[in-house]
């Protein structure tokens, strides 16, 4: 196990050229999916939080009628 774990930490602190090129299209992308990554999250959390809340205070107000006819 000490083996694995010392050529481990030699394989990833060794650095190396690759010499390769990525476009500007790539950064676009990454840009794209992190935000959509982002709003996704955000969506299921209004969805999550909203809803139900709207529901309560739906059958709050309908409650509010129910009482006030039974009243008249």
């Amino acid at each position: 196990m000490y083996k694995l774990t010392l050529i481990s930490l030699i394989f990833f602190l060794t650095t190396s050229s690759s010499y390769a090129y990525l476009g500007p299209g790539v950064g676009g992308g990454v840009i794209a999916a992190t935000i959509g990554v982002i709003v996704a999250i955000i969506a299921a959390l209004f969805g999550l939080i909203w809803f139900p809340i709207k529901k309560l205070l739906k059958k709050r107000k309908e409650e509010k009628k129910s009482t006030t006819k039974k009243v008249d």
